[in-house]
C-alpha cells in the first residue's frame, strides 16, 4: 500500500549564506506547509567571514528543518567536516559523507558523492575517484532486484547531460562536468539527480533509462542544477518537490513515460559503465563508509566496498561496550533482578519494569551494555525492532496500543520503556498532545520526527535526549542540553489526560514485594508467548 508523499527542498550552492537559506525555507514553509528533508549540493560553505556559521555551530540559531549536506570541493573547506564518515555539523545540518547511501524507514534511497573529480590516487579529502565511483556502484548494483534510487546528490555535473534535450543557455555540456558522475549516474538511474557549482539553474527534460522495443520499460530520470543561494541573477536556487519511495509505488505507475521524454543522454558513456571493474583488496581504503541506511535494517550499514559485510567487520571492529560500575540491566551482572525478565533474544531482552506504571509495563533492553539507541549494533536494533512488533500484536489483542519512551539521560543501560494504553481511554492524538502540552509548560523543547527518519540521524552518540515513539510511528525528540525531569515520560502517561495514575509517576512509590512481581513476570510470560518470536528461534 502506498504511503505517504515525501516533500523535500534541494538547494544549490549555500557559500555559507545560512541566514538567507533558513529564511527562505521558513518562508516557503509559511506558504506551502511542512517539508520533511532538504538536500544541499555544491560549496555548503564559502569564502565569507565564519561569524554566521559560528551562530549555527553553537545552537545560537539552528536549521529550521532537518538539513543533509555534501562534502567539501575545494581544500579551503575540508576543516569544516571533521569526520570522512559524515557527522553532525550543527543542531539540524548533518553532513553525509564522501559518498554511500541515506535511505529513510519509508524505503526513500538517496545516494551521494561529495567532492570534484580527481584524477590521482588516493584522491584528495575535497575529491573523488573513479574508485570511489565503482564502489558505490557495486554496492547497490548487487543488492537484489536493484531498479535504482530515488535521489542522487553530486556537487559537479554530469558530461554530457544537454545531449538529445533542452539546452542549458550557454553552457556547454560537453565540456563541463564529470564523467565519472555520468556514469555513475547511468548505472544508478536515479529518479532525481541534483548538482550545482556552475552557478545557474538548468532543469533537463526526463530521459529514459531503457532502450525502446529492446528493454522493458523503466521510469525516467530528472536531472536539475541549482544556482547558488541569493545570486544578484535571481536564478532558482530552492527546489521544492513531493516524492513516493519507488519501492512504495504501483510497478505500472513508477514506469509511466511523460510525453517531454527523451533517449539517453549518457548512452555512450553507460556502455562503459557497465564494464566490469576489478578491485582488489590491496587497493582498499578505510576511508570508504555508508553513513545512515534505516530501510528494513533499521540502522544496519551497509558497506561501500561492494564486498559484504563480513569484510566491513574485518575493516572496522566493533567496541566492546563496557559499564562504568555495577550495572543493574547487564544481563551477565549479578546485579539485574531476572526474576522480571519475560523473553530472552539473541542481543535483547524483555522484562518487566520495577514500579511499572501497569502490570504490563515492560522494557526492552540489550543484553551487552550499550548505553542508547544510537550506540546499538545493527543486529541489536533489528531484534529490538521484532520485540516493537510482537508487543504492539501482543497489546493490540489485549484492546491496547503502546507508547515507547527513551531517556539517554542520567542513566548507563539502554532501557526501552514500553507502556501500554487502553484503546478505549485515549486516542494516539491525545497521547501526542499530551506530551507535547506537559513539554511546553516545562520549557522543554520536544520536536516531531519525520516519520520516514530516525533517531540516528538526529543524534551522535553521546548525545543526551528523550525520545517518544507513538504506535503510529510518529515520534517526538528533544535534546537535553542542561537539565531534564527524570519522571517526566512516566509524567504525561500517569496523568489525567492518559492513565490517570497520578500516583505512579514515580517508580520508586510503586514497587511491589519480590512474590507478587514474580507472579506478574510469570502471567506476562505465559501471556506473551503466542507472540514471542524468540521462543520460535
Amino acid at each position: 500500500m502506498a504511503g505517504k508523499p515525501l516533500r523535500i527542498l534541494a538547494c544549490g550552492d549555500v557559500e555559507g549564506k545560512f541566514d538567507m537559506l533558513f529564511n527562505r525555507v521558513q518562508a516557503v514553509q509559511k506558504k506551502s506547509g511542512e517539508f520533511d528533508l532538504l538536500l544541499c549540493v555544491g560549496n555548503f560553505f564559502g569564502s565569507i567571514p565564519e561569524t554566521e556559521w559560528e551562530e549555527y555551530r553553537t545552537s545560537a540559531k539552528k536549521a529550521p528543518i532537518p538539513t543533509y549536506v555534501l562534502g567539501a570541493n575545494n581544500p579551503e573547506t575540508v576543516h569544516y567536516f571533521p569526520d570522512v564518515n559524515g557527522c553532525e555539523l550543527a543542531e539540524n545540518i548533518t553532513y553525509l559523507g564522501r559518498k554511500g547511501i541515506f535511505s529513510g524507514t519509508s524505503g526513500l534511497q538517496i545516494a551521494y558523492l561529495s567532492g570534484t573529480e580527481s584524477l590521482s590516487e588516493p584522491a584528495p579529502a575535497y575529491s573523488f575517484s573513479s574508485k570511489d565511483v565503482s564502489e558505490l556502484k557495486i554496492s547497490l548494483l548487487s543488492t537484489p532486484k536493484f531498479k535504482g534510487v530515488d535521489i542522487l546528490l553530486t556537487s559537479p555535473w554530469p558530461r554530457g547531460v544537454g545531449n538529445f534535450g533542452n539546452k542549458p543557455g550557454e553552457m556547454d555540456t560537453q565540456r563541463c562536468g564529470s564523467v565519472l558522475i555520468s556514469n555513475l549516474a547511468t548505472s544508478l538511474k536515479p529518479r532525481y539527480h541534483f548538482a550545482a557549482l556552475e552557478k545557474t539553474y538548468y532543469e533537463r527534460l526526463p530521459y529514459r533509462n531503457h532502450v525502446v522495443l529492446q528493454e522493458n520499460a523503466q521510469h525516467v530520470s530528472r536531472f536539475i542544477a541549482l544556482a547558488n543561494v541569493g545570486n544578484t541573477s535571481k536564478k532558482k536556487y530552492l527546489y521544492a518537490f513531493s516524492i513516493l519511495p519507488m519501492r512504495s509505488m504501483d510497478p505500472a505507475e513508477l514506469v509511466k513515460q511523460p510525453q517531454d521524454v527523451t533517449e539517453n543522454p549518457y548512452q555512450k558513456s553507460g556502455k562503459e559503465a557497465h564494464k566490469p571493474k576489478m578491485i582488489s583488496g590491496a587497493e582498499e581504503e578505510p576511508a570508504c563508509q555508508f553513513f545512515f541506511d534505516l530501510s528494513k535494517q533499521h540502522g544496519k550499514k551497509r558497506p561501500s566496498d561492494g564486498k559484504g559485510g563480513q569484510h566491513s567487520q574485518l575493516k572496522q571492529p566493533k567496541k566492546i561496550h563496557q559499564p562504568t560500575g555495577p550495572c543493574w540491566f547487564c544481563l551477565s551482572s549479578p546485579d539485574v533482578e531476572k526474576h522480571l525478565v519475560v523473553s530472552i533474544g539473541t542481543h535483547c531482552y524483555l522484562a518487566l519494569a520495577k514500579g511499572g506504571l501497569s502490570n504490563d509495563h515492560v522494557l526492552i533492553l540489550p543484553i551487552g551494555h550499550y548505553q542508547s539507541v544510537v550506540e546499538l549494533s545493527s543486529e541489536a536494533m533489528e531484534e529490538i525492532d521484532k520485540y516493537k512488533s510482537a508487543l504492539k500484536k501482543f497489546f493490540r489483542s489485549k484492546g491496547k496500543r503502546y507508547v515507547l519512551f527513551e531517556r539517554n539521560y542520567r542513566s548507563q543501560h539502554l532501557q526501552l520503556q514500553v507502556i501500554p494504553v487502553p484503546l478505549n481511554c485515549c486516542a494516539t492524538e491525545d497521547i501526542k498532545e499530551s506530551f507535547i502540552l506537559q513539554a511546553q509548560e516545562q520549557e522543554i523543547e520536544l520536536l516531531e520526527i519525520p516519520e520516514h527518519s530516525d533517531i540516528k540521524q538526529i543524534a551522535q552518540p553521546g548525545t543526551p535526549y528523550f525520545y517518544v515513539e507513538l504506535d503510529t510511528g510518529e515520534k517526538l525528540f528533544h535534546r537535553i542540553k542542561k537539565k531534564f525531569p527524570l519522571q517526566f515520560g512516566r509524567e504525561v502517561l500517569a496523568s489525567e489526560a492518559i492513565l490517570n495514575v497520578p500516583g505512579r509517576a514515580d517508580w520508586q512509590q510503586c514497587t511491589a514485594s519480590r512474590e507478587e512481581a514474580e507472579a506478574a513476570a510469570k502471567a506476562f510470560r505465559e501471556d506473551f508467548q503466542p507472540f514471542d518470536f524468540s521462543e520460535l528461534q
